[in-house]
């Protein structure tokens, strides 16, 4: 009799396990696939990678992708397009060096300036595309065509710069250390950002555990503790060891917090607010949710106006970093942003994207340019190798779709 009750727990036991194995293969594939990539640019660079100096220039070198990323996640999501982010930055990098330099403004008040720009921008694109039912594609590759010549007009073929000590800490700057420095093992850490890791660790852990309890209160399966313990302890151990990295170097990049900040936002308005659910349903079918009640030209437009805001932060940081505006800054900036986001998991047919996705998405592409960069690979070589890697995304997300 006991060994008849037995054999079903076991195997139920079984079952839960393999469930939650597959479930986490598919939530955390994206960052094994990251961590695969950085070991194998780590092996190929003779260990140049994971040094923190490298370490710290690939943040700094994929801010303004990032930045832009989570943008073009809640377009593609909604089942658009944007081609113009690239041209939009550059013409806002330009438009923030004739203000600062030529005309000697705040660059407190020229970068709230460049934003609302942007805003504006990216909203009378989204008017043409939500009110005159213009496809995005037509309505951002003019944005991209018309922005990329202002950008040539305003600077008048020339670079302009240098721009403030304040302006350039945006992209250059890192956070102060007001508790340290630290010495452990001989090696000068900067405590802040050590106390900074401690601090994010552990509301990591404390959101697994309070998710893991209401799953728990609410009736609903749990993963294996065991494997609970597991897969938190090794998110724990990367993220300690990156800011440990960082730490040793020059602690956080004040870009690195703004990127922070607006990741916390956009993971808020997309998995707790009425309007990412939305975007969702409409990405999912557009009619569908107009007749649920959903205001679908509103939000299409309110969508491409925050586009347009964070392709204007991404462009004074990509103008930060170069200490100067170039007529031919932005250029190919859209593609990278593209491939981010679909490498990151969002479908090409709308409906479906993460945050999280979009974001490492957007590190893979950073780390593919920086490790082919160490290595020596062409740069032709290197446009080749990530078409590849962009069309092999999308055709894997496809043939889920089709499997499913």
């Amino acid at each position: 009799m006991s060994t008849e009750t037995a054999a079903p727990t076991v195997n139920s036991a079984k079952a839960t396990a393999q469930d939650a194995i597959k479930a986490n293969l598919r939530e955390y594939g994206l960052v094994l696939a990251l961590i695969a990539i950085m070991i194998f640019f780590q092996f190929t660079t003779s260990g140049v990678l994971f040094k923190p100096v490298n370490l710290t220039n690939l943040i700094l070198q994929n801010s303004y992708i990032i930045v832009m990323a989570l943008g073009m996640l809640l377009v593609i999501v909604a089942g658009h397009i944007d081609l113009s982010v690239g041209s939009v930055a550059g013409f806002i990098g330009a438009v923030a060096a004739v203000l600062m330099v030529d005309f000697g403004f705040n660059p407190f008040l020229a970068g709230l300036i460049c934003i609302c720009v942007g805003a504006v921008i990216g909203g009378v694109q989204g008017y043409f595309i939500a009110y005159m039912k213009i496809p995005s594609f037509i309505v951002t590759l003019a944005g991209m065509l018309v922005f990329k010549g202002l950008a040539l007009w305003l600077l008048g073929g020339r670079s302009v710069g240098p721009f403030q000590p304040e302006f350039q800490m945006l992209s250059a700057g890192f956070i102060p250390d007001p508790i340290g420095p630290w010495t452990i093992g001989g090696v000068k850490l900067h405590a802040t950002t050590i106390v900074i890791a401690l601090l994010i660790v552990a509301g990591m852990l404390f959101a697994a555990l309070k998710s893991r309890r209401n799953r728990e209160s609410h009736g609903y399966d749990a993963e294996p503790f065991g494997f609970f313990v597991l897969k938190n302890a090794v998110m724990a151990g990367i993220v300690l060891f990156l800011l440990y990295m960082l730490a040793s170097y020059r602690g956080l990049p004040n870009v690195l917090v703004v990127m922070g900040v607006l990741i916390a936002a956009f993971v808020f308005v997309t998995k707790r607010m009425t309007f990412g659910r939305r975007i969702y349903a409409m990405g999912g079918n557009v009619k569908a949710a107009a007749l649920s009640g959903i205001h679908t030209e509103r939000l299409t437009f309110y969508i491409f106006a925050i586009m347009g805001a964070l392709a204007a932060l991404a462009g004074l940081i990509f103008a930060a970093r170069l200490n100067m505006a170039t007529p031919k800054a932005g250029a190919g900036m859209e593609l990278d942003v593209i491939a981010a986001v679909f490498i990151g998991g969002a479908s090409a047919l709308g409906g479906v994207g993460q945050v999280a996705g979009a974001v490492i998405g957007a590190f893979i592409m950073g780390v593919m340019n920086n490790g082919m960069s160490i290595m020596g690979i062409n740069i032709d070589w290197q446009q080749v190798i990530k078409g590849l890697v962009l069309l092999g995304a999308v055709a894997f997300d496809l043939y889920n779709k089709k499997k499913a």
